[in-house]
């Protein structure tokens, strides 16, 4: 009995972005099905980003965006905390309703997600900015997205080791920032926004 031969490889490559772990595609596919605008979160090695982003077939198309670092302007260090992360949706929020977007999902790329994370803290200030975000109330945490956390260390801190204390909190010092004062700081940006 003859055995047929083999004529091309079994093996399918898999798409790049794939490969390089940057894309589910599976659930990229089920958030565009969906129809509505996508909330992208990301962090970077320098900061926060957010989107609203709308599916089209020439390419996605950025609605609003809001980073980190535009809050150095209002007088926040350029730091990767939850407060930033929080206010970044919450200026986000504010550019998107102008431009007819008052609904979206949450797309957090291939992280895990994780309760009180940086994710969810785009998402409170998004929806405490007025944009409307199917969400668990469960995994937001505002004591840490106010910035009561940070305070609160920083006056444990100081009154045990000062230099621990100027060491650590070296970003906001700089900046003439108190960190003990970092909840009320993050409400005046927020009405500046």
């Amino acid at each position: 009995m003859l055995m047929a031969k083999a004529t091309r490889s079994t093996y399918r490559v898999s798409f790049r972005r794939r490969r390089e772990g940057r894309t589910t595609y599976s659930k990229r596919i089920a958030m565009l099905k969906s129809g509505e605008a996508r909330l992208v979160a990301r962090k970077t090695s320098s900061g926060i980003i957010a989107q609203v982003v709308l599916y089209s077939p020439q390419g996605d198309r950025v609605v609003a965006s809001a980073r980190s670092a535009e809050l150095e302007k209002h007088g926040l260090p350029r730091l990767k905390s939850l407060p930033a992360a929080y206010l970044v949706g919450y200026a986000l929020a504010k550019r998107a309703l102008p431009k007819g977007v008052k609904r979206a999902i949450l797309d957090m790329g291939r992280r895990t997600p994780v309760a009180s994370s940086f994710a969810f803290a785009v998402v409170k200030g998004a929806v405490d900015g007025g944009l409307e975000i199917p969400h668990n109330p469960a995994v937001f945490n505002d004591d840490r997205f106010s910035g009561k956390h940070i305070a609160d260390y920083a006056k444990l801190l100081k009154e045990s080791d000062e230099a621990a204390y100027r060491k650590k909190f070296s970003a906001y010092l700089a900046k003439g920032v108190s960190p003990e004062s970092l909840p009320q700081l993050i409400q005046s940006i927020k009405g500046k926004l």
